[in-house]
């Protein structure tokens, strides 16, 4: 028996992003297997605690889907420029996430291209976690969506299989960066430099 996917990720970040990671999106046109993610913890007086979560300083307008339940979009602006897509994680009230850093294009590389507008190669159009936003059509305006919601715009297809995977420091942060909690699919081309 399969256990439910909202079960599934309502657990520690890190195990979240364990079973993110190979998983599908599906959006806007687009479907792309997650190749690199990063995980995130809880507030500070969570089981998980992380000083460069989004839900340290606890529940806030901005954040608030993240203590919902498992499996719903949180999507937040970068820089004020590059849209960063997470999917929630951990128990609904705890605060956790899975920042999705990078995709591999497995159909709608022509919406991609239309939306990128560079020259890039294929392997490098959703290689770090603006891109893959801007790649997919995600904006802000879809926080919230409950992407194991089969008729949903944005969908999460949960992989059987995922491939060797190495896991390592998180990027561009500057608290806790110690904690090993980036996962990538070993030696695949579309991980973000």
């Amino acid at each position: 028996m399969i256990a439910d996917p909202r079960d599934r990720l309502a657990v520690h970040p890190l195990k979240a992003a364990r079973l993110v990671l190979g998983s599908v999106l599906v959006a806007g046109g687009v479907r792309a297997r997650i190749v690199e993610v990063e995980a995130y913890g809880s507030p500070e007086n969570g089981p998980w605690p992380d000083p460069a979560a989004h839900t340290y300083p606890g529940p806030t307008p901005r954040n608030e889907v993240m203590f919902g339940p498992a499996g719903h979009l949180y999507v937040y602006l970068s820089y004020g420029i590059h849209q960063c897509v997470n999917i929630t994680a951990g128990p609904d009230g705890v605060g956790a996430g899975v920042l999705l850093r990078a995709a591999s294009i497995e159909s709608g590389l022509d919406l991609v291209r239309e939306r990128r507008a560079v020259r890039d190669p294929d392997t490098r159009l959703a290689a770090g976690p603006g891109r893959l936003g801007q790649a997919l059509g995600i904006t802000v305006a879809d926080k919230g969506i409950d992407v194991l919601d089969g008729a949903a715009d944005v969908r999460l297809e949960i992989a059987a299989r995922r491939g060797p995977v190495a896991a390592g420091p998180r990027i561009g942060i500057s608290k806790a960066v110690e904690k090993p909690w980036r996962l990538w699919l070993a030696g695949h081309p579309s991980v973000s430099r």
